[in-house]
């Protein structure tokens, strides 16, 4: 019953982040952009993933040794980084198909993230765990630094996409609201999340 509310929650959360007003909202607002981001990575994905964990533990589909979590961290820095380059960024604010790109190989890669962390056995729910820690802590890691990053910079990178905003923030600090929440709900959550995991491996 837990799992089935934590799927139709996680898969609720997504479809508000994609039908809402978000999508609409990226084309001048690099804060809404990351709202979108980090709306699916950082909260409808992980509901997702803790509901349809067991089923994937169960029917064993990861086995979280320790290449898989490395693999699908990797596979998730480059991704992420890739979509914050400019010039894919931009295509991700300009052009319906390449924001679409976007969104679902953010929410595929982060998916597998989480499976990787929650989707385990008893038999093998503290190497799992720990595995799954990795994961999390590294995704942690990559997401602070690049919200640092964008956050903190001296000027705006994506400076050529627009001159301001659809609220009405300048150009620096719409990027730097945006780095803010990157921090916030990314970096937090799969910080959290990675502390749950050891807290379990500790506790064993």
């Amino acid at each position: 019953m837990i799992d089935r509310l934590l799927t139709m929650t996680g898969i609720a959360v997504l479809a508000l982040a994609w039908a809402g007003p978000l999508p609409g909202m990226v084309r001048g607002s690099f804060a809404a952009h990351m709202t979108l981001h980090m709306t699916v990575v950082g909260i409808g994905i992980p509901l997702l993933a803790a509901g349809i964990g067991p089923l994937v533990a169960r029917r064993n589909w990861l086995r979280s040794q320790l290449a898989l979590p490395i693999a699908v961290s990797v596979i998730d820095l480059v991704v992420v980084w890739g979509w914050h380059a400019p010039a894919l960024h931009h295509a991700s604010r300009t052009q319906p198909w390449a924001l679409a790109a976007e969104q679902a190989s953010f929410a595929l890669v982060s998916l597998l993230v989480w499976l990787v962390a929650l989707a385990s056995t008893g038999e093998t729910r503290r190497i799992a765990a720990l595995a799954g820690a990795m994961a999390l802590f590294f995704t942690s890691m990559h997401m602070t630094l690049l919200g640092a990053l964008i956050g903190l910079a001296p000027r705006s990178i994506y400076g050529d996409h627009l001159q301001s905003s659809t609220g009405g923030l300048p150009v620096l600090v719409d990027q730097q609201l945006g780095g803010v929440i990157m921090l916030g709900i990314g970096g937090v959550i799969y910080l959290s999340g990675g502390l749950v995991l050891m807290a379990r491996v500790l506790r064993r």
